[in-house]
């Protein structure tokens, strides 16, 4: 239930209560306007609307949408999930630390490692799903905590509400990337995270077509959160409004596409964890999981859409599974209708992925059929 006493498929579904007010459709329409008029007077014909790199009123709309879905102060979007991160990053002062989790997406990772050498900020990594590495790592000052819960590719979850209190008394402020879990399934605010992060482009919109991040905020008052609006506002890190509109209509349909991808993610994690070819599997919902306490408090209604398995055999024997699935598309993403698969090492080699490790992002796809792709793909 969201602080506006709604539940997030009926915030989706409505669209936070958007519509068309120019001609009264049922559905939102586009705003495309750039710029906006002025009165006789020069004062502004509608308040609030200048120019359309910060001022759109179908971003807002899609914003408003997300905001109570996370049951945030404010939400901000962004043309993709990296400028989502940069702007976090950009608001730190020269010199400052960062905590940052270990082992979560290489892009993050890696444009964080490069742009803290530039910046003079010190980075320590650590294996944040480890709450010992973590509190170590925060008995010195920081100026930010960064976690990505569950993680991608490894599926390692981090206790949020853990994880704020020790940022917190390290003077830190906590950002949570929950793009493998959405705001259906956790909602780090309301665990103490002081910033959301998501990448946009993956299950909230859902439909592989849109290019977006965003980024929520417990506290509109947060002195890092203004750094971050003005930032947008001046560098012009926005989002199109078609974009806005595409990504405000997936969004429509969020829930039931991750009850349902959730549920099949289950049912071929469970089938994968019993197959003689394979040799373990990363999914928190899994009671083997090492996470899987921590995921059962923080995750509610499913444990996820992305899972991870290690093959019986080296990289040929990956590849070679990899290469005979029909139903799963090859292809580097996650979060939409479509399963997608992933050998891993070949897109990041040389940063500790296992060469057997497969990476599966499940659709709405019958699980059956999902099911039946994946054993023949196994075969021997």
């Amino acid at each position: 239930m969201s602080k506006t006493g709604k539940t997030p498929a009926t915030i989706a579904a409505q669209a936070a209560g958007a519509v068309d007010a120019a001609t009264g459709g049922a559905v939102p329409g586009i705003s495309l306007a750039t710029t906006y008029l002025r009165g006789e007077d020069y004062g502004l014909v509608r308040p609030g609307n200048v120019y359309g790199r910060d001022h759109n009123e179908t971003v807002r709309q899609a914003e408003e949408v997300i905001r109570q879905l996370e049951g945030a102060a404010a939400s901000l979007l962004f043309p993709s999930g990296m400028a989502a991160v940069a702007a976090v990053f950009r608001a730190l002062p020269s010199g400052a630390r960062v905590v940052m989790q270990t082992g979560i997406y290489w892009g993050t990772l890696k444009w964080v490692r490069e742009y803290c050498v530039r910046r003079a900020i010190l980075l320590d990594e650590v294996e944040a799903s480890d709450a010992g590495a973590l509190a170590q790592a925060c008995r010195s000052s920081a100026d930010m905590v960064w976690i990505e819960t569950p993680s991608n590719p490894w599926l390692r979850t981090v206790d949020i509400t853990a994880a704020a209190g020790m940022a917190h008394k390290a003077g830190a402020v906590l950002v949570v990337d929950g793009t493998a879990a959405t705001p259906v399934l956790t909602r780090p605010l309301d665990l103490g995270a002081d910033i959301s992060m998501h990448s946009a482009t993956k299950a909230l919109n859902g439909h592989s077509d849109v290019l977006a991040g965003v980024l929520s905020c417990r506290e509109p008052g947060l002195p890092m959160w203004r750094e971050i609006a003005v930032d947008r506002h001046d560098a012009g890190a926005i989002l199109g409004p078609f974009e806005a509109w595409l990504l405000m209509r997936g969004m429509r349909t969020l829930p039931l596409r991750v009850e349902r991808m959730c549920s099949s993610a289950m049912a071929l994690a469970r089938w994968l964890a019993a197959h003689e070819g394979v040799a373990a599997v990363l999914y928190p919902g899994l009671a083997g999981h090492d996470g899987h306490a921590v995921a059962a408090r923080q995750m509610k209604g499913g444990y996820g859409y992305l899972l991870s398995f290690l093959v019986r055999g080296d990289r040929a024997r990956a590849l070679d599974v990899v290469g005979r699935l029909r139903l799963f598309q090859r292809a580097t993403s996650l979060g939409g209708v479509e399963s997608l698969v992933e050998h891993r090492h070949t897109i990041e080699p040389d940063t500790g992925i296992p060469e057997n490790l497969i990476r599966l992002s499940v659709g709405i796809e019958d699980s059956d059929d999902l099911r039946a792709d994946l054993a023949q793909a196994l075969a021997p």
